[in-house]
């Protein structure tokens, strides 16, 4: 049986296309660790159209051949598109910023401490990215790169190969694992994630993927992913553990997601396309890990409040999360419920740890069509239980969001206000307001 042409071919082009990538964001990577680009920071950039984590979004196509030679390069709403005619090689490049304005604190208190240390206004960049994704040689070989522009440090660098249905992801990049956190921070209802994100991410990480989708469109549209990673967090070019403190045992992470109504809801808030046909994606992930960490964040591993820093090894953690999402005619509805085990290796102790949150968005020019089109208002509420064992520890938040589209998540401003409660050892529970506005324009 005569071989198909993407088995003889796949791994000697996938070989070219690393390092064809490889050539383009190093120059990157050497400015941002010397620090040129944090120092360029000042013109304001902006997010990219990034691909579903799980299910990848339209890439930018080069040009189409023609008897007269077309331009490689062309700017349009979404981007700057570079393309070779032969259509071997596409890019879109973008620049993202978050302007944003805080009170009285940065991020929302996840103790009572921060909440007594709360008291000054703040304003700043909270984001300058630069990214770029497209495909090299074939569409079926697809990358992904992405910067801080404030520290100089690499967020992702990946590298997708395969066709739809199964298809080998390798470098750094958001775990998928949920929603709320494969949710670009450019594509949101509030001006940040919720109280939940922080305790239940598994962030960015190193590691491998296999990604893929079955039945699209249909009523058993299923997407899928099961992973290997480091289980460290960030650092591609660097390294982020001292000597003798990785203890060997990789993260693994699993999802499932079904699309009932064919389509599913892709990773992105807010209903802009006012969909006419309704959407509904349910998804249950799990993951296990064991190092010195209990949380993860961009920056890599750190501890949660009430943990030490651990030795290598010392943290076994075991998570699951249960999440639907749901969109038509510019209503939009989000929620996850989470479950983690953390047990302590060294003291013979596991902490239970619970949480959810409840999101929805609408746009009420789909009820009355006096109110600007350009609206959105949106809602959550959410809690976290930080040890299901001990009474009296409870982390809660109830918040409102204004937002204007100018262009979609390219061009937004958006004004929140939350109330977030404190309660620890049985006390009585500490409550503050906090209000944010904030630009996102991606460019």
């Amino acid at each position: 049986m005569p071989t198909r042409p993407f088995e003889r071919s796949a791994w000697a082009d996938a070989a070219r296309a690393a390092s064809a990538v490889a050539a383009l964001v190093w120059a990157g990577s050497l400015a941002a660790q010397s620090g040129d680009l944090a120092a360029g920071a000042a013109s304001p950039p902006a997010a990219a159209v990034a691909p579903s984590p799980i299910s990848p979004a339209a890439k930018p196509t080069a040009p189409a051949a023609s008897a007269s030679k077309k331009s490689w390069f062309h700017y349009g709403k979404d981007g700057l598109d570079v393309g070779s005619d032969d259509g071997l090689f596409s890019s879109r490049i973008n620049f993202r910023s978050q302007m944003r304005f805080t009170e009285p604190f940065e991020s929302p208190p996840g103790n009572l401490d921060e909440i007594d240390a709360a008291g000054e206004n703040d304003l700043r960049f909270r984001r300058l990215r630069f990214k770029m994704r497209g495909h090299l040689l074939k569409p079926w070989i697809a990358y992904k790169y992405d910067l801080n522009l404030l520290t100089g440090n690499v967020l992702g660098l990946s590298f997708d190969v395969g066709p739809e249905w199964l298809r080998l992801r390798v470098g750094q990049w958001r775990v998928d694992y949920s929603r709320e956190r494969a949710d670009s921070s450019g594509k949101q209802q509030f001006a940040d994630r919720s109280i939940v994100n922080r305790t239940f991410t598994l962030d960015r990480q190193k590691g491998a993927m296999a990604v893929g989708r079955l039945a699209k469109n249909t009523w058993a549209d299923s997407e899928y992913n099961a992973g290997l990673f480091t289980g460290h967090g960030t650092g591609l070019f660097r390294r982020n553990l001292a000597p003798g403190a990785d203890d060997g045992s990789p993260m693994w992470a699993l999802r499932y997601q079904w699309n009932p109504l064919g389509g599913g809801v892709a990773f992105s808030q807010s209903d802009l396309l006012k969909s006419r046909k309704a959407r509904l994606s349910l998804a249950v992930g799990a993951a296990g890990n064991r190092s010195a960490y209990t949380r993860f964040s961009s920056i890599g591993g750190s501890q949660l409040d009430g943990f030490a820093a651990g030795l290598p090894g010392q943290y076994s953690l075991r998570q699951q999360v249960e999440e639907v999402a749901f969109k038509r005619r510019g209503l939009s509805i989000q929620h996850e419920w989470h479950w983690k085990r953390i047990f302590d290796n060294v003291q013979h102790r596991a902490t239970r740890l619970r949480g959810s949150y409840l999101q929805s968005g609408y746009f009420f020019h789909e009820t009355w069509s006096r109110i600007p089109e350009q609206l959105e208002i949106a809602g959550r509420v959410a809690f976290v239980d930080p040890d299901a064992a001990r009474p009296g520890d409870h982390l809660s938040e109830t918040a409102a969001a204004v937002n204007w589209f100018f262009r979609g998540h390219g061009d937004k401003l958006t004004f929140d206000v939350g109330r977030y409660s404190v309660q620890q050892n049985g006390g009585t529970p500490q409550s503050r307001i906090g209000v944010r506005g904030q630009w996102d324009v991606t460019f």
